[in-house]
């Protein structure tokens, strides 16, 4: 850290006046790749699972089919149901021949009106157990159809709970299916509830081994946006959502690193310029050279923390040569008051 504050060649010759200013406490979390929607793909009815096309990583489109679920009862009783409609349009062929033949006595005043009416009833009979029947059918062909199990949404398939040959019911989940739509989700502990708010911006690290090995430049940070804060806490953590865009090339579940604000504090911000570093040892000049020395922190926009030394009010001179540091060290005897009476 001493290091990193090592005076930065030749600094401007206006004196700085330091005052106390608020800046901003930044943590690094940790927030998970999540998808906004987690949808289950079901079963609609009990049977066997045949004709399984997906496994866990397929990319699926909304309504396609997954699985088909065959119940063996079904095909006999469309068997049986397929014999009874055919044997009752034959009935209701029979009725109408027999009305035909019921008019045509009729007109010819060879036949009582009560025998044309009982034609007439026993068509509409056979009509409606016909139309019965087919409804019968119909019911026997939507549940074949419910047997295919359809994706919920476009997504990726996050995991297959079945396989080929088992036997489910009505209900069971068959698929769990991530929707394209992905955020950064954030746990924090409690005591930055009341810092986290929506619209808030955070940085978002990169993407792999980068940040352990070192290798990241400042471009390789994005910018993210806190959408909703969620009103419950959880195990003492308050859970936020972060929208960032291409998040869909993560794993869901896989881990970011992010910067945001948990807090403010009052400082002291001193640009490089203004401090020096020598053999360990670091200081300011006051007006009037005299030199304080001064415990700093880390960098932060505008300059260098500064822990103690300083006072408000005091005027710092530029650093413009070894020679203050080395004064630093040659009158560190003579100086020491003045550092105690800035700490």
């Amino acid at each position: 850290m001493v290091a990193a504050v090592a005076s930065a060649g030749p600094a401007s010759a206006e004196p700085l006046t330091v005052r106390p200013q608020t800046i901003a406490d930044r943590k690094a979390v940790f927030a998970t790749v999540e998808s906004v929607d987690v949808l289950a793909a079901r079963a609609r009815l009990s049977g066997t699972v045949r004709d399984l096309t997906v496994d866990e990583g397929d990319a699926v489109t909304n309504g396609q089919r997954l699985a088909l679920v065959v119940d063996e009862k079904l095909a006999p009783q469309m068997q049986a149901l397929e014999s009874q409609l055919n044997a009752q349009q034959a009935t209701v062929d029979q009725a109408r021949t027999d009305l035909r033949r019921a008019r045509e006595l009729r007109s010819q005043g060879a036949a009582p009106q009560s025998r044309l009416d009982s034609a007439r009833t026993a068509l509409e009979v056979a009509e409606r157990q016909l139309d019965s029947l087919r409804s019968e059918m119909d019911v026997l062909r939507q549940q074949v159809s419910e047997g295919e199990v359809l994706a919920p949404a476009a997504g990726r398939v996050l995991e297959v709970m079945i396989s080929d040959g088992s036997v489910v019911l009505p209900g069971e989940p068959i698929a769990r299916v991530a929707t394209e739509r992905f955020i950064l989700r954030l746990r924090l502990p409690e005591r930055h509830a009341r810092f986290i708010e929506t619209g808030d911006s955070v940085r978002v690290g990169p993407r792999g081994l980068g940040l352990e090995t070192g290798d990241v430049s400042a471009d390789d940070w994005r910018t993210g946006t806190i959408v909703k804060v969620y009103p419950e806490l959880r195990n003492g953590r308050v859970i936020a959502d972060v929208r960032v865009d291409d998040l869909g090339g993560y794993f869901v579940g896989e881990r970011a690193l992010v910067d945001i604000v948990t807090g403010q504090r009052t400082a002291y911000v001193v640009p490089p310029d203004y401090v020096s570093t020598r053999f360990g040892v670091t200081s300011v000049c006051l007006e009037g050279r005299r030199v304080v020395i001064v415990q700093t922190g880390a960098r932060v926009p505008g300059g260098i923390e500064v822990l103690s030394g300083l006072r408000p009010g005091d005027v710092l001179m530029p650093v413009q040569c070894g020679a203050i540091a080395g004064g630093a060290e040659s009158d560190a005897d003579a100086d020491a008051d003045a550092g105690e009476g800035h700490s």
